[in-house]
């Protein structure tokens, strides 16, 4: 499928703003599955210092400093991507859990870059409550994608999507807890319970199409940034699973970015330098579908 995304940002403040560093995740990865055909970032008023550049994990991340004095800032970013569904060889999604962790696997080449996705993140904290939840699916020599799969269904199932329940700054104890999140917090959870039992999961920041109910024209600005979790599987990629809509990733999933929790990956983070108080943000996030595609 080809989609068009554009993702707007504003920052309005209630008092004048002298300068403004930031850095924007709003160009998607190119992927063996993913072309990205086109891709800017704009931002209001024009930056004095703009550039762009692959940050630790290989996320196109943009870099500004705007030094104009302003009350409101948009950062604005414009896609048109090709997505096709991601192929996984069967036999290696088969392969026990227990010879998923990338820590018993010297053998394979990029295991020790899956090592940092198996450790705890600011946003990812394994404990004992995490690992008995995450035990019910990773079962002695279970299949690493059937163990996987059984966790996604298990988090869909027990926990409510609740929109305001969370903060960025909610934890996975107080989700698991509570029982309620926002997609952001469900793949946080996974995460925990992967990285808990020594497998390596990444959190992926990107955007899902959606479609209007039958009979109903879509609401351009109606969509939403989205995250979910990928789970290591040794010479065979990573396994991107769903915990909110309880699915694996297909061609609806635009990827942008992806990292150890949301912090690595915020759409948009910076420093101000402002007597401001007070600030409102909006969003408007639009995913079109521009019909089936060629390629990739």
């Amino acid at each position: 499928m080809r989609y068009r995304i554009n993702h707007r940002t504003e920052y309005d403040y209630d008092d004048v703003v002298t300068n403004s560093f930031g850095l924007a995740y709003l160009r998607p990865r190119p992927l063996p599955w993913q072309e990205v055909r086109d891709s800017t970032v704009t931002i209001e008023p024009v930056p004095a210092d703009s550039s762009r550049d692959l940050d630790y994990y290989g996320n196109a991340v943009t870099y500004f400093q705007v030094t104009e004095p302003h009350d409101r800032l948009a950062v604005c970013g414009s896609s048109e991507v090709d997505v096709a569904v991601p192929i996984y060889d069967t036999d290696r999604l088969a392969v026990p859990w227990e010879e998923a962790r990338p820590a018993e696997r010297p053998d394979v080449v990029d295991a020790w870059q899956a090592q940092d996705f198996q450790l705890n993140s600011t946003l990812v904290k394994t404990s004992a409550d995490v690992f008995a939840y995450a035990a019910e699916s990773l079962t002695p020599r279970r299949p690493i994608a059937e163990a996987a799969t059984d966790l996604m269904h298990r988090i869909f199932r027990d926990f409510t999507y609740e929109q305001g329940a969370t903060t960025v700054k909610t934890t996975v104890a107080e989700v698991l807890a509570n029982r309620a999140g926002v997609c952001q917090d469900f793949a946080h959870l996974t995460l925990a319970c992967l990285r808990s039992h020594g497998l390596a999961g990444r959190y992926v920041s990107g955007y899902l199409s959606t479609s209007p109910p039958p009979g109903k024209e879509r609401m351009v600005g109606a969509d939403a940034s989205h995250a979910w979790a990928a789970c290591w599987i040794p010479n065979g990629g990573w396994l991107a699973i769903d915990p909110t809509n309880d699915q694996w990733a297909d061609d609806r999933y635009i990827t942008v970015a992806w990292g150890r929790d949301y912090r690595d990956v915020p759409p948009v983070k910076g420093v101000i330098f402002s007597e401001a108080k007070k600030s409102t943000l909006k969003v408007m996030v639009d995913v079109e579908p521009l019909g089936l595609s060629a390629s990739p």
